[in-house]
């Protein structure tokens, strides 16, 4: 993944940006959420059929520049922090074969707003989660060159998604918006409710306040020049085959 210039902020009150390279780049850790039959041009998919639109899912690096995102995202919204780059794992797991991994939706919290009517449905909210085991690891050029293993960033869980799927594929089409077969949709960052396992370095490192301490006694913001981010994911239950989801790995260049 090469490093992306853009518009960024020179300092806090500053209202002209500098062109320059991203010096905040980030990963996300996401499913990616590969599409089958897809709609037709102004049909969208209700809830009830949404599952049925899902082929199956991988990983998905969503890589952020997050001070190019920072200063866009008023009034723009992220556009060129994000599109530089994004890296899949390298199959699609089938949703047949992650029938014996569907669980409950993730409970939602009580301030949380309600749900309307075309969101919800009886059989999206007891199956329509699923858990897949999420990982993310970080191995920086001297840490290859002192043979030190990957640091494991991050150990999340798919469980934690606040959106299922087939809402997220039902909220995608609502206005008529077409998927068509091969569309991949990325699920957002899925970090745990604590601490312990925050899918991005935003979060990780409390934006960017709080530095992570490696093996190799480097520490770390944001990724540097030769870093490089690896996703794993697994899944596994007890009278089950262990599926695993292959990588999702880059390394950054300048």
């Amino acid at each position: 993944v090469r490093r992306p210039r853009g518009q960024v902020r020179t300092a806090a009150g500053v209202d002209t940006p500098a062109y320059r390279p991203s010096a905040q780049l980030d990963f996300e850790l996401e499913l990616a959420i590969w599409i089958g039959p897809g709609n037709a041009l102004g049909e969208p998919v209700p809830l009830e059929q949404a599952a049925s639109h899902v082929a199956g899912y991988g990983l998905l690096n969503d890589w952020s520049a997050r001070d190019i995102q920072a200063w866009e995202y008023q009034p723009l919204g992220p556009f060129q922090g994000k599109n530089f780059a994004s890296t899949v794992s390298p199959w699609v797991v089938t949703a047949e074969a992650l029938a014996p991994f569907r669980r409950a939706a993730m409970a939602r919290g009580d301030g949380d707003p309600d749900l309307l009517p075309y969101l919800r449905n009886a059989d999206d909210a007891a199956m329509g989660g699923m858990a897949i085991a999420l990982e993310a690891w970080l191995s920086t050029p001297l840490m290859r060159e002192r043979s030190l293993a990957p640091q494991r960033l991050a150990a999340s869980d798919a469980r934690h998604l606040y959106w299922t799927p087939a809402q997220m594929v039902t909220q995608h089409t609502l206005g008529g918006c077409n998927l068509r077969p091969g569309d991949l949709l990325g699920s957002g960052t899925i970090s745990t409710p604590d601490d312990s396992g925050h899918g991005s370095l935003l979060e990780l490192t409390h934006g960017g306040t709080r530095p992570i301490t490696l093996p190799s006694g480097e520490t770390r913001l944001f990724l540097e020049a030769g870093d490089e981010v690896t996703l794993t994911a697994h899944c596994s239950r007890d009278g089950f085959q262990r599926i695993g989801f292959g990588a999702s790995r880059a390394r950054i260049i300048e």
